[in-house]
């Protein structure tokens, strides 16, 4: 996953959205929050700007780290039916049209395999461009 030019990255924001992100911040999954918790214990963290539900146009991403213009989303059991993935790819090609990277991790690969999921944030994060 090749990390897109910065100066380049312009996303709509939709300020309505405001309102309805600061509510799930307040309200995360246990697995969302599961990889809130691993996440800001890893090294990488003190150097790079994470946030949670951060709202890019019509969206609301789980996770976005701003240095590396990379969206983590955390995808539960309601992602699994062919209509959810629909979206989920329209989503994805969204934000990747606005020069974003776009890594998806499960409930299940969060919840039984932390340290695998962020030994590939890792990687992620510290991979060249």
């Amino acid at each position: 996953m090749k990390k897109p030019a910065k100066e380049n990255l312009q996303i709509p924001y939709d300020p309505s959205l405001k309102e309805k992100a600061r509510e799930l911040r307040n309200n995360l999954t246990l697995a969302e929050k599961t990889f809130w918790n691993a996440l800001r214990a890893m090294p990488f963290y003190q150097s790079n700007t994470f946030n949670r539900q951060k709202p890019f146009g019509k969206y609301i991403v789980d996770f976005y780290c701003h240095e590396q213009q990379l969206v983590i989303e955390i995808d539960g059991d309601t992602h699994y039916d062919d209509q959810a993935q629909a979206y989920d790819q329209k989503r994805t090609e969204f934000l990747e049209s606005h020069g974003l990277r776009v890594v998806r991790f499960t409930n299940q690969d969060v919840m039984e395999s932390i340290d695998g999921v962020m030994e590939i944030m890792e990687k992620l994060i510290t991979e060249e461009s």
